[in-house]
C-alpha cells in the first residue's frame, strides 16, 4: 500500500456520537527511524471507555484531541524494523489502533504469537478485556465459591468471560443482562450462565429478583444506571459490587442521578470499588498461563463481531455504544 488511512476526532460528540464527529484521512506511509518499527496493522480494537476520551475531561487516560489520530489496541504486523529484536514479519500488539500504519518506539509494543493463537484474541479473551474480567472479579470482587454473580452486559466482551470463570471457580450462580433474545439465549446455552434475562423486558429490579430469588453476593457492573440500583436492591449482607463501567451513561448530556437506593449501602455494609485493568499488570502473567489452556480447550468460549475495512471503523464504534455486538467488537484493518 502506498498510503495509509486514518481516524481523526473531527468534534466532540454532544450526546451520542455520530459519523460527522469522525474525520477520515488519507496520508503517506510513514518511515521507520532508528530505533523505531513500522507496523501495517491487521486488527484493531473499539472499546466503550473510548467514549469518555471523546470528551474535554481529565480523567485517567488523557482525551482525544480534535483534529489528530484517535488511538486504541491493535494488532499488526511489522512491514520495516530498525530493531535488532523485532524482523519484517513479526507481529506485535501496541495502541496505535484508528490508522492502517504506524510507527512505533521501542517499549510501546509487545510481540505476539499468531501460531499460539488467533491474532484476534490478544484483543480480547486474552488481552485486556480478558485481564480485566479476571482480575476484577478474583481480585476485586474478592470472589469466593459459593458466590452468586451477577454481570450487566454480560454478552459483551469482559462480562462474557467474567460470567464464565466465576462457574469455573465455583460459583452458586451466575445470572446475565443482556439486550436481546438471541443475547440471552447464548449466555444460557453457550457460555454455561444459571440464568439471564433481557432488560428491554420489564424493570431490571424485577427481572433480577426472579433469576435471583435469594439474593446476589457479587455485581460486576458494566452498564450502571438501573442494573446498579437493582443490584444494591437484591444484593445479600457484605455483599460486593465492582464497577467496569456505566455504558448506560456514556451519552448522557446532563449529570445522572445516583441510584436512588443507595442508603443500603449502609444496611447492607456493601463494598462498592472502581475497576480499571491498569492496576493489575501484576495478575497479566498468571492469567494468561491460567486461562490460556482454557481457551484453546474450549472450556472457556469466546465470540468476536468483525466489522471489516479501516473507513468502517466509526459504525464499528457506534454499533457497540448501541449493542450491535456479541462478544468483543473489532475491526478487521487488513487481511
Amino acid at each position: 500500500m502506498s498510503t495509509a488511512t486514518e481516524i481523526r476526532l473531527a468534534s466532540r460528540p454532544e450526546g451520542v456520537p455520530a459519523h460527522d464527529n469522525f474525520e477520515i484521512v488519507d496520508t503517506e506511509v510513514p518511515t521507520a527511524g532508528d530505533g523505531q518499527i513500522l507496523v501495517r496493522n491487521l486488527i484493531m480494537s473499539v472499546d466503550p471507555a473510548m467514549r469518555g476520551r471523546m470528551k474535554d475531561v481529565k480523567s485517567y487516560a488523557p482525551p482525544f484531541q480534535v483534529g489528530e489520530v484517535m488511538s486504541g489496541g491493535a494488532v499488526g504486523e511489522v512491514v520495516e524494523s530498525n530493531v535488532d529484536d523485532v524482523k519484517v514479519g513479526d507481529h506485535v500488539l501496541h495502541q496505535a489502533g484508528w490508522r492502517t500504519h504506524a510507527v512505533l518506539d521501542a517499549g510501546r509494543y509487545v510481540k505476539v504469537d499468531g501460531a499460539a493463537a488467533p491474532l484476534s484474541t490478544y484483543l480480547g479473551v486474552l488481552g485486556m478485556p480478558g485481564l480485566t474480567a479476571y482480575s476484577g472479579l478474583l481480585e476485586s470482587a474478592e470472589f469466593k465459591p459459593g458466590d452468586t454473580v451477577f454481570v450487566s452486559g454480560a454478552a459483551g466482551a469482559v462480562g462474557s468471560l467474567v460470567g464464565q470463570i466465576a462457574k469455573l471457580k465455583g460459583a452458586k450462580r451466575v445470572i446475565g443482562s443482556a439486550g436481546s433474545a438471541e443475547k440471552v439465549r447464548h449466555l444460557i446455552d453457550d457460555l454455561g450462565f444459571d440464568a439471564a434475562f433481557n432488560y428491554k423486558d420489564g424493570p431490571v429490579v424485577e427481572q433480577l429478583h426472579k433469576a435471583a430469588p435469594e439474593g446476589i453476593d457479587v455485581y460486576f457492573d458494566n452498564v450502571g444506571g438501573e442494573h446498579l440500583e437493582a443490584a444494591i436492591d437484591a444484593i445479600t449482607l457484605h455483599g460486593r459490587i465492582v464497577i467496569c463501567g456505566m455504558i448506560s451513561t456514556y451519552n448522557a448530556t446532563e449529570p445522572t442521578p445516583a441510584p436512588r437506593n443507595l442508603a443500603q449501602v449502609i444496611a447492607k455494609r456493601l463494598t462498592i470499588r472502581g475497576l480499571l485493568v491498569i492496576d493489575h499488570w501484576h495478575l497479566q502473567q498468571q492469567f494468561v498461563t491460567e486461562i490460556a489452556p482454557l481457551v484453546s480447550s474450549g472450556e472457556i468460549k469466546y465470540s468476536e463481531t468483525f466489522v471489516d475495512g479501516i473507513r468502517n471503523a466509526p459504525e464499528a464504534f457506534l454499533g457497540l455504544l448501541s449493542g450491535a455486538n456479541t462478544g468483543k467488537m473489532l475491526v478487521r484493518v487488513a487481511d
